[in-house]
């Protein structure tokens, strides 16, 4: 196994930890980093790998978040908490749309719109997004301020949200969902909590879907540049989470949607020249 890819699995668990969590999209990222730094794997491998790696970052949430989003206690004696199931299910109607036209049409947004112009154009279109909402959202106070104040079908508009993540990469399933839900009066804290449980699901679903299109028939160094992305991802992944959830306490989002908009430029510019 060539240390080599393995330094490369770091960077890459580097780079999803951070921008798996921040709204500035994970997978364009990950997308603009192969074309500097690239594994010397298949392109079916590599296809799933930028999925699955996900799932590191999805521990990091797990763990972070565990009383408030596992139901079931047991300190004195058995306790169901009732309000713990009642999110779940408002999540899982939020992964409906992504759900029923994802998986349809998986493929065709992939050949269509996997590319480094349609990251730009979404990093742009979006940053400008957070600018808009959070300067509107001065004058305003926000309605929801807890998350069993999220209804059904305010959970259903946000997962909308998500489907056009889903769709174009570059937007960010955390940009697309927390834009979303900071249009339809969510507080700031309360769309970051929401966006990362709504992730557990999704991105759950999407690499159990990924592995099985790839198969399991992995190579020892294929595994190792996998477990090892996923490892990092995890770590990085605490301390990204950590950081969020305080800067939005004092901070609003608009320095997210500077940062994709000089992004998708010099993406731009960097294409155009190349």
């Amino acid at each position: 196994m060539d240390i080599i890819e393995i330094l490369k699995a770091v960077l890459f668990g580097i780079v999803e930890g951070i921008t798996e969590w921040l709204p500035v999209s994970s997978t364009g990222h990950m997308i603009l980093l192969n074309e500097f730094v690239t594994l010397n794997v298949s392109e079916e491998f590599w296809e799933m790998f930028l999925v699955v790696i996900q799932l590191g970052a999805i521990l990091a949430v797990v763990i972070l978040f565990w009383d408030k989003i596992f139901p079931f206690h047991f300190r004195e004696k058995p306790v169901v908490q009732k309000d713990i199931f009642v999110l779940w299910f408002k999540i899982l109607t939020a992964c409906i749309p992504a759900a029923v036209i994802g998986l349809a049409f998986d493929d065709v947004f992939d050949a269509l719109f996997y590319n480094p112009w349609c990251v730009a154009v979404a990093l742009i279109v979006f940053g400008a997004a957070f600018i808009v909402i959070e300067n509107r959202n001065k004058k305003l106070s926000a309605r929801i301020t807890a998350l069993d104040q999220i209804t059904y079908q305010t959970a259903l508009l946000i997962g909308v949200f998500q489907l056009i993540a889903a769709i174009f990469p570059g937007t960010s399933r955390s940009g697309a969902t927390i834009v979303g839900a900071l249009l339809i009066g969510v507080s700031r804290t309360v769309a970051a909590e929401f966006t990362f449980f709504l992730a557990i699901p999704v991105m759950l679903g999407a690499s159990l879907l990924k592995i099985v299109k790839f198969g399991f028939h992995f190579t020892g160094a294929e595994l190792t540049i996998l477990l090892v992305g996923m490892a990092v991802a995890f770590l990085v992944s605490v301390l990204v989470i950590r950081f969020l959830m305080s800067y939005i306490k004092k901070h609003d989002f608009k320095v997210f949607g500077w940062y994709r908009i000089l992004l998708g430029v010099a993406v731009l510019a960097y294409f155009s020249l190349s």
